[in-house]
């Protein structure tokens, strides 16, 4: 297996498993693949059996506990340019290790990675950046001034996609520290600052909308700020608990031609202070309703 094909060949994503995917969740996935691919039922259409041939493939290295972990070491080694310690040829890998059941007999890959000039990338680089959350929902352009490694400062400019979430990062390929083989690539961190009200989880918005009493108890149609800028109205049904939550349809995180949605909490707010007429209504009200008991059944399901 020459060193591009490993470079290029993501087993993970072949399979459609994450990196972290245990020896379970591999084998499901493989078995849901080769329903799907199987030859038998695939009559000969050569785009899906090079797909079942892939699949196969991934699953082969994926599935041995010894060839994932030598694969995940050498594809880093690969990416980061880096020639493994204890390296010393014919198909012998990191520290010695035996690699010829995972890339074939000959090992050359390695003869492709280390044989000859042993030139090297530049280092990978890391860079922090925060944006608004706004930005990080509708994508925005980062200009970052870096001097790798002490190097004239350089002007980088990128784009950071819609949608993206805390902690991701972004790579900007080739804007790392200069090597003899090419300079390596640079990292962005991404950091999301809180928005005063909306928050996000998956690929949904989230907002808590603070209504009064007398809008829970008898219902109200009510104007909601979205991320967007303009107003949804949403119905509050008469006798609504504090804590609903009311959804409004792709009014979330776009991404392509699917959108999350709006999640709207309900709020009910108490006022800390009431007097006059607005204190006697409520105690009307409060003798009017003496026949409700909202913590009737509370003490007897406490006994169970």
């Amino acid at each position: 297996m020459a060193a591009k094909d490993l470079y290029e060949k993501d087993y993970y994503q072949i399979l459609g498993v994450s990196k972290g995917a245990d020896s379970a969740a591999i084998k499901k996935q493989y078995r849901k693949l080769a329903r799907e691919l199987h030859p038998d039922k695939t009559k000969g259409d050569k785009k899906l059996e090079d797909r079942f041939k892939a699949v196969s493939e991934a699953y082969d290295i994926l599935s041995d506990d010894k060839k994932r972990r030598e694969y995940d070491e050498v594809r880093e080694a690969v990416k980061s340019g880096r020639v493994p310690p204890g390296f010393n040829g014919g198909g012998q890998g990191f520290n010695g290790g035996d690699f010829s059941d995972l890339f074939g007999p000959g090992g050359d890959i390695f003869s492709t990675l280390f044989g000859g000039a042993r030139q090297r990338h530049g280092a990978d680089l890391q860079t922090e950046a925060s944006i608004g959350f706004k930005e990080s929902i509708y994508g925005t352009e980062l200009n970052l001034r870096l001097s790798p490694n002490g190097s004239t400062p350089a002007n980088i400019t990128t784009r950071v996609p819609a949608g993206i979430k805390d902690g991701a990062k972004i790579k900007i390929k080739g804007r790392g520290a200069p090597g003899a083989a090419g300079p390596g690539d640079l990292y962005v961190l991404i950091h999301v600052t809180p928005h005063p009200i909306f928050s996000r989880k998956d690929e949904n918005i989230h907002l808590t909308l603070p209504i009064t009493f007398g809008e829970a108890t008898l219902g109200a149609d009510i104007s909601v700020p979205t991320l967007d800028g303009d107003e949804v109205t949403v119905r509050i049904a008469p006798g609504t608990p504090s804590g609903r939550t009311l959804r409004v349809k792709s009014r979330g995180v776009k991404k392509g031609l699917n959108a999350g949605d709006l999640m709207i909490t309900l709020d009910v707010a108490i006022p800390q202070r009431v007097d006059g007429a607005a204190k006697k209504a409520i105690e009307d009200f409060a003798k009017a309703t003496n026949d409700f008991d909202p913590r009737k059944e509370l003490f007897s399901k406490a006994k169970k």
